[in-house]
């Protein structure tokens, strides 16, 4: 693997942990700025809708410099918004900041996939992708557990300009590492929607916003549901995310190995290990050991998605796959945005804190079903050709 797949891991690193490093430092936040929790959660709820957003604007936007420099630009977006988070007086500018982080997120991670796809040989593209997203599984073992306890010790300031200096750190390996792409010819506007009419790319990332948001729908409950159910105390949450960081660090590699070789036989098998164990994960729930062998497996199962679903949108989007790409990560931000918000519901609903794991089964169904679904168009397709160029009957011979 080239050298620049480990300047684009790092900045993948800086940014998955501004992502959910957020999530252990929020009461150090509400007490901050005198809001409740729930107000502060916005922070997570606005990162999400930034990426969503930032992701298709900002890839457009691209389409008018190069690959290399526009990795750059996007890097030192994620720079300034971290600074202003670590320096903002009030509640409603670190929320700006959030943002701001944000829409590079989307962007630089489809960008990204593009350009690690096209830095190896076709046989070794999303092992290159699941290389790029090594970054952001390993800041969940490392960068958010570190983050969270230098933000409880030091000051979650601190925490944000660390993450700063690690977008520069990221942004002077693309400068250096990466190789200057030539724009690709024709890259415009136009060209970029193209992809949206191929149903392949609509059912991957539809496949990714339930598949993935299967994931959060049980993850962004861990709390309550391991304190509450399993019986674990407040501080061994920090570790069950480690846990739940290795098993997305196992997933990616995973995914990234066999999604080269059999992609769809991939997907069939993680999204469908991924629906039982969710469904199991509230009887696993009452038991610590049971609990955290399901977190391992929830994250596992969940990242070993993510290069196969990248890819497949890479390769359905043909010639223009760079708006589809970071279209698809906006998707993964959109389903967890989905899934909290499903969960809750049921939270609220009086069906305990294990609910959400069946939320995430169904969705994780759900995004099986979609894959067979491809699956099965694909095979059309592909013996169409056949019907209409099949041979015509032999001419009765004609006797005089």
């Amino acid at each position: 693997m080239p050298l620049a797949l480990l300047a684009l891991a790092v900045g993948a690193f800086g940014i998955g942990t501004t992502e959910f490093v957020i999530m252990g430092l929020l009461p150090e936040i509400a007490a901050d700025y005198g809001v409740s929790i729930p107000t502060a959660g916005l922070l997570v709820t606005g990162y999400a809708l930034g990426v969503v957003l930032g992701a298709p604007l900002l890839t457009v936007l691209g389409t008018k410099v190069s690959r290399k420099r526009m990795l750059m630009l996007l890097m030192g977006l994620f720079v300034v918004g971290n600074v202003l988070s670590a320096a903002a007086p009030s509640f409603g500018t670190m929320l700006a900041g959030r943002v701001v982080a944000s829409l590079a997120h989307g962007a630089f991670f489809g960008i990204g996939s593009v350009v690690a796809a096209e830095l190896v040989a076709p046989d070794k593209k999303a092992g290159a992708i699941a290389t790029m997203f090594t970054g952001l599984t390993v800041a969940n073992i490392v960068g958010v557990p570190l983050g969270t306890y230098i933000g409880q010790a030091v000051g979650w300031r601190t925490t944000f300009v660390i993450v700063a200096a690690l977008g520069l750190v990221g942004m002077a390996g693309i400068a250096k590492l990466v190789p200057e792409q030539p724009r690709p010819e024709g890259a415009h506007l136009r060209r970029e929607l193209t992809a949206f009419r191929n149903p392949q790319v609509l059912l991957a990332m539809a496949m990714t916003v339930l598949g993935f948001g299967g994931v959060f729908a049980a993850i962004t409950y861990i709390a309550p549901m391991m304190t509450h159910v399993a019986g674990y105390s407040d501080g061994a949450v920090t570790w069950l995310l480690v846990l739940f960081g290795i098993g997305m660090f196992l997933g990616n590699l995973l995914g990234g190995r066999f999604a080269d070789r059999r992609l769809m036989p991939l997907l069939y098998i993680t999204l469908g290990g991924l629906a039982l164990v969710l469904a199991l994960f509230t009887l696993t729930a009452h038991n610590k050991v049971l609990a955290a062998i399901t977190v391992v497996l929830v994250g596992a199962l969940g990242f070993a998605t993510v290069p196969p679903l990248q890819k497949r949108v890479l390769d359905q989007a043909h010639g223009a796959p760079t708006l589809a790409s970071a279209v698809n990560i906006g998707a993964f931000n959109l389903g967890n945005a989905l899934a909290a918000w499903l969960g809750g519901m049921v939270i609220t609903a009086g069906l305990g804190y294990t609910a959400p794991n069946w939320v995430g089964a169904l969705l994780a169904a759900a995004a099986l079903l979609l894959a067979f679904w491809s699956a099965a168009l694909e095979r059309r397709t592909a013996e169409a050709p056949t019907a209409v160029t099949a041979p015509s009957p032999a001419p009765v011979p004609v006797h005089h």
